[in-house]
């Protein structure tokens, strides 16, 4: 015995406290090779009989036992499978999904079974030999006829080699000779021994039963046997199958899908990579002016030197008073250079001195301006550092370019003459002639306004000593091995209690600055995500609504909650790639063309668009269309299949 019906009884809830009984206490026995029709006017509840017997209603009274087990106590896990192995469905309507081919709707169980694609189709096209539609393999439903769409339905139904075959009106929407070519085929099943209960008002359809079942208003009234039919009790086995769709799979059945709505899912991609354009564009334009300026400030610096100061014991303004004089930084003893000296990756150190004072003055015949910066030349500087002529040796010094601006005077006028320095050391005035050996071009300094000389150290240490001011130096330029080693040792002499340059505090200061700005408008840019996140949540919520159908044959062929939630965040991620790839594609052709702008106006590029910006963006739009589309997979998952069957 293949199944046993015991006093089964199902009740629909018509309203408050209103009930109709649609099957009342059922009795009923099925064996194997059996070819059974249930006949019944509609309403009669042979369709409600036929849904609790294929599992997909286990809301009833009594008992259904199938090969040893009881299907009301079956976990919808368990119903999932029992479905994809036990039970073969074979619609009046056919239930064929029409943006997959005919192979393809035969294959579609094997493919929520996780079987490779060759046995897949092999085995498809032999089911399509069997219904005599082999050459018809790569035609889609809509271009067969009615008789040839049932005999793709059959042949589907036969995918997982089931013991049951459940047919609902087999022959109700066809013709007189096409429903004999499709009865013939349902008897060749019968006589491999499984079980074919047909559901039916054919008078015709019951004569070639091996029996027949008579249902009025929910209750058997006869169940007769035909004599004349032969019954195969003997049943091949069966192979189980695997209860797995893999998210490969998954993503193969969400493209099929999205291809039929090409057009809408385009326009949702380009809309949703607006917002991933927008981002990836923000977070390139910061990073572009971001190296734009630490290129600027430190192109006339030498990469494999680490400026160290000590920090100041108090906060003095940079720019005092004429009355005034700022104290210079403070000075290093010869335990601390020492100590320095031995980090790791130092090859040597220079000492170096350095000062701002807003008093101090430059004097070139009746012409004068003010020197805000002095500082001492070491191999900080780079030979790009000197603009005209060359670092100065001792009793020289080399001037910016805005100090020559400002006395109104030219490279050619200032270089190898003499200037005089009117300097400030403590509370003493001194003057000093020096000769210019070149023209410093220091574009951080110009722009912001500081008048800068570069002195030769060995000159300031005797000019102090001679007026009798304390020397030491106050700047210690550590050389290291090699630039890639230059983080190591300024992380050290943070460690150590020291800070770097004055020219890292200000890339510092520009840095923080730019970060903020950009992330606040990479923030505004991603309000647009969250327009695109709504419009893919919407068009996800209307393809549920469009594929009800689609979703109850595959519930019907043992697909699980969880294969109908994959498909649907399968096209989610579909969408996210697809809308992440437009807006990878969109920000560097706008970088190409900002940036060609900016190069004809101004020889800089401001956008510099990173393969970490790239993927950032490719990630988030996945992230984000995933998330979008949960709310709408899982209300395709809830759907119940039986009204899913049912939905136009």
């Amino acid at each position: 015995m293949l199944m046993q019906i015991k006093n089964l009884v199902k009740d629909y809830k018509i309203s408050k406290g209103v009930t109709f009984r649609a099957l009342n206490k059922v009795n009923l026995t099925f064996n194997n090779g059996e070819l059974v029709s249930i006949l019944g006017e509609s309403g009669s509840g042979k369709s409600t009989l036929m849904n609790i017997i294929g599992g997909l209603d286990s809301d009833f009274l009594g008992e259904v036992v199938v090969s040893g087990k009881e299907l009301r106590h079956l976990s919808d896990k368990e119903l999932d499978k029992y479905r994809k192995n036990k039970v073969g469905f074979i619609f009046q309507s056919f239930n064929l999904i029409p943006h997959l081919t005919v192979l393809d709707n035969v294959a579609i169980a094997l493919t929520l079974s996780n079987v490779n694609r060759r046995e897949k189709q092999l085995k498809a096209t032999q089911m399509l030999k069997k219904v005599g539609l082999k050459e018809h393999m790569n035609k889609r439903p809509n271009q067969l006829s009615g008789g040839q769409k049932q005999r793709v339905a059959i042949a589907r139904a036969l995918m997982n080699d089931p013991d049951i075959i459940l047919a609902d009106e087999p022959t109700g929407a066809l013709d007189s000779k096409t429903s004999e070519q499709i009865l013939k085929i349902i008897q060749e099943i019968a006589s491999e021994g499984k079980l074919i209960i047909m559901v039916t008002h054919s008078e015709k359809v019951a004569k070639i039963s091996s029996r027949v079942i008579r249902i009025t208003d929910g209750k058997i009234i006869s169940d007769v046997e035909n004599k004349k039919v032969k019954i195969n009790t003997q049943m091949k086995d069966t192979t189980i199958l695997k209860q797995n769709l893999p998210f490969i799979s998954a993503v193969k059945l969400a493209f099929n899908n999205m291809r039929q709505k090409l057009g809408r899912n385009i326009l949702v991609a380009l809309g949703s990579s607006i917002g991933i354009t927008s981002v990836i564009l923000m977070l390139s334009l910061g990073s572009g002016v971001e190296n734009y300026i630490t290129d600027q400030m430190y192109a006339n610096v030498n990469p494999k030197v680490v400026e160290v100061n000590k920090k100041s014991e108090k906060v003095n303004s940079d720019f005092q008073q004429p009355t005034d004089f700022m104290q210079p930084k403070p000075a290093f003893n010869n335990e601390e250079i020492i100590k320095l000296s031995k980090i790791k990756h130092v090859v040597r150190y220079e000492p170096g001195y350095m000062v701002f004072n807003a008093t101090n003055e430059v004097i070139f015949g009746d012409k004068k301006t003010q020197l805000s910066l002095i500082t001492t030349a070491s191999s900080n500087f780079t030979k790009t550092s000197i603009k005209k002529g060359n670092l100065p040796k001792k009793d020289e010094i080399a001037v910016d370019a805005l100090i020559i601006s400002q006395l109104g005077l030219t490279e050619k006028d200032v270089i190898g003459k003499k200037l005089t320095l009117k300097l400030y050391l403590g509370d003493q005035e001194i003057q000093e002639t020096v000769t210019v050996s070149g023209i410093y071009d220091n574009t951080t300094t110009v722009n912001q306004g500081i008048t800068q000389a570069i002195f030769n150290y060995d000159t300031v240490k005797e000019t102090f000593e001679e007026h009798d001011y304390q020397f030491n130096p106050n700047t210690i330029y550590l050389i290291v091995d090699d630039k890639d080693n230059v983080e190591y040792v300024k992380d050290t002499i943070v460690k150590l209690g020291y800070e770097g340059s004055f020219l890292e505090k200000m890339v510092n200061i520009f840095t923080d600055m730019l970060n903020v700005i950009t992330w606040i408008l990479s923030a505004i840019a991603g309000i647009s995500l969250f327009v695109s996140a709504i419009m893919i949540l919407i068009v996800l919520y209307i393809s549920v609504v469009e594929r009800t159908n689609e979703i109850g044959v595959l519930k019907a062929i043992g697909a699980r909650r969880k294969d109908i939630k994959r498909i649907f965040v399968s096209e989610a991620f579909l969408i996210g790639i697809g809308g992440g790839l437009l807006g990878v594609i969109s920000a560097n052709l706008l970088a190409l063309l900002i940036n060609g702008v900016t190069l004809t106006k101004f020889d800089i590029e401001v956008v510099a668009v990173s393969y970490k910006y790239m993927i950032l963006g490719l990630m988030v739009s996945i992230i984000i269309s995933m998330v979008s589309g949960v709310m709408p997979a899982a209300k395709a998952a809830k759907l119940d299949p039986i009204e899913s069957l049912r939905h136009e």
